[in-house]
């Protein structure tokens, strides 16, 4: 979504678009393999934590795919707009998101707890990016209400992005949960 957005390319937006259904689909139906699994094999204690939080995690997932097509939509809707404001600001923080999200799903796979508090520790870096991000733009559809449109709609993607880096820190919580049986406020 960030790269249909930088290189104001609706193809490639719209792409991330129809893509959500194959993710919506994936997430239906490892929601029915952990019912069916409840269901079938009626695991308790860590097997039913595990089970649940690997669900939980899936959810988050999606909603991330969510977030990045309202992201894909923004550009879209944006591409023929001049391109003032720059969306470059965006970038870091569209970046710092993703190394987030890789480095949590690498801790998930290794079921790594320590790894998920230190990624998910990382979500007071986004929400700072975030909060300068905002000013920024509102302070030049202040100066300028002729960049108001294009302007709003990069308030949102960065919105979106910073709710991404949300998601990740409840992985991180799902994680712990699933691993200890402890329950961790991360955000």
């Amino acid at each position: 979504a960030m790269w249909g957005l930088r290189e104001r390319n609706p193809d490639i937006c719209t792409a991330v678009i129809e893509g959500d259904v194959a993710i919506n689909d994936q997430h239906r139906k490892i929601r029915d393999m952990c019912f069916h699994v409840i269901l079938t094999q009626a695991p308790v204690a860590g097997d039913l934590r595990h089970i649940l939080g690997f669900e939980h995690m899936a959810s988050e997932l999606e909603r991330m795919a969510d977030h990045a097509v309202s992201i894909a939509r923004i550009a879209r809707s944006t591409t023929d707009l001049p391109d003032s404001p720059s969306s470059e600001p965006l970038a870091a923080l569209a970046e710092e998101v993703e190394r987030q999200v890789r480095d949590m799903l690498a801790a998930v796979e290794a079921r790594d707890t320590l790894t998920a508090r230190d990624v998910a520790r990382r979500d007071g870096v986004v929400d700072m990016q975030y909060r300068k991000i905002f000013s920024t733009y509102v302070d030049q559809m202040t100066a300028d209400g002729s960049l108001a449109a294009r302007a709003t709609g990069l308030v949102f993607v960065a919105h979106y992005l910073e709710r991404i880096a949300d998601r990740v820190t409840n992985i991180a919580e799902e994680l712990i949960f699933a691993e200890t049986g402890g329950l961790e406020d991360l955000g």
